[in-house]
């Protein structure tokens, strides 16, 4: 019987792992799925368990000599010399063993899901494993070694001649999946993030819209530093509900990186938990209205593991699943508290909801809502200029 919503999953997702200091560490999926489990949202008939990508299929976007490099490096095989030629050995991308294997399983889980619901087994399917979207063809960037969200993209034109629309919410800007589909009017990106002036990659300017015949289906809202909730969801909600129905796509994939929230220690906007609950509210009412139903979801950034991650990454299964509204409230389980809380660094936050007061007032809000919104104009103005109807 066709279940509605899977989730891909395996323990061997924690074997993607640079070292024990670096921000990127996938213990983030494993403490959400445990608070999934735990809340009793989740069992073991919902997981499908991932599958490791061919060479073929990660050299749908990466090129094979890199491919070759990364196999390379994991085995301890490549000088420092020529790996830092292909982004590999730096600090944010450190060499690990077996990293090709890792990093293949990963994609793997990113096109588990896309078969999933392309083939029409489940309307919705979640890899948080996945989300790397800042690798490029040729070249590891940004904690990301293969660009899972691009290869999916590829896998999905290829095979099932798709259109496909990418929902991108990381802090940091999407690069790597823009720059792979920048020519091509069958791909649409759409980026809201954290301003390039403060924070890496530096793209995802509003004026990067694609070229030659892609020109007009990308799009990048840079919010400013100290952004709040309510001019954040401002800017998601009106972008995407116009750019859906300019693109009108046949599926959805969303990035779901969680770090513009204000605890996140690698970003610098003051968003909380709220959007997180808006987010697939909305990518799963787009996907139903335009796609069938056809919404993939991956993972992303996000680097407060304990406070952050694993409540905001529950969002989208609960969404997906239509126990949002009915599980996401109040206190969380006391069993998840228990068993984390003894590993956790920093005390838990021990409700669904962020606490009252999460930080003081922003000095600026009214200037930072004002400077977003006349950058939302911007980045859908050749929306208002192509199709009367749509009102800004």
């Amino acid at each position: 019987m066709k279940m509605n919503s899977y989730y891909v999953f395996s323990e061997e997702f924690q074997s993607y792992k640079f070292n024990d200091d670096h921000p990127f560490n996938q213990r983030r999926v494993q403490l959400t799925t445990d608070l999934l489990k735990m809340s009793g949202a989740l069992n073991d008939d919902d997981i499908i368990p991932p599958r490791m990508a061919t060479d073929e299929e990660i050299a749908l976007i990466h090129d094979s000599s890199y491919i070759e490099a990364v196999k390379k490096a994991g085995q301890g095989e490549l000088s420092e010399e020529v790996a830092q030629n292909y982004g590999l050995g730096t600090e944010d991308v450190p060499v690990f063993a077996n990293m090709h294997e890792a990093s293949a399983f990963l994609v793997g889980g990113t096109l588990t899901a896309v078969d999933l619901v392309m083939e029409g087994k489940a309307d919705h399917a979640l890899n948080l494993g996945g989300g790397l979207h800042h690798g490029f063809r040729g070249k590891a960037s940004g904690f990301c070694i293969y660009n899972d969200s691009s290869i999916a993209i590829k896998y999905m034109q290829e095979k099932y001649g798709a259109r496909v629309l990418y929902i991108d919410t990381d802090a940091h800007h999407g690069d790597g999946v823009q720059w792979s589909f920048y020519d091509d009017p069958t791909v649409c990106t759409f980026s809201i993030h954290e301003t390039g002036r403060y924070l890496f990659p530096g793209t995802g300017n509003v004026n990067e819209k694609g070229q030659g015949a892609g020109y007009g289906t990308a799009f990048n809202i840079p919010v400013d530093a100290f952004t709040e909730d309510e001019s954040w969801l401002d800017c998601y909600i009106t972008s995407f509900r116009q750019i859906a129905e300019f693109f009108k796509p046949d599926v959805i994939l969303t990035q779901n990186g969680v770090d513009s929230h204000y605890l996140d220690p690698l970003t610098h906007l003051s968003a909380t938990i709220k959007i997180y609950r808006e987010i697939p509210k909305l990518a799963h009412q787009i996907a139903h209205e335009y796609c069938g139903g056809k919404w993939i979801a991956v993972g992303g950034g996000g680097y407060d593991h304990w406070r952050v991650v694993p409540r905001a990454w529950s969002m989208i299964w609960l969404e997906m699943t239509g126990q949002l509204d009915h599980i996401a409230k109040g206190q969380l389980p006391n069993e998840w508290l228990d068993k984390w809380q003894a590993l956790s660094p920093v005390k838990l936050i021990p409700t669904w909801e962020d606490p009252d007061n999460l930080y003081p007032p922003i000095p600026r809000k009214a200037e930072i809502t004002e400077k977003n919104s006349q950058t939302l104009a911007r980045a859908l103005l050749h929306i208002r200029k192509s199709n009367k109807d749509i009102v800004l």
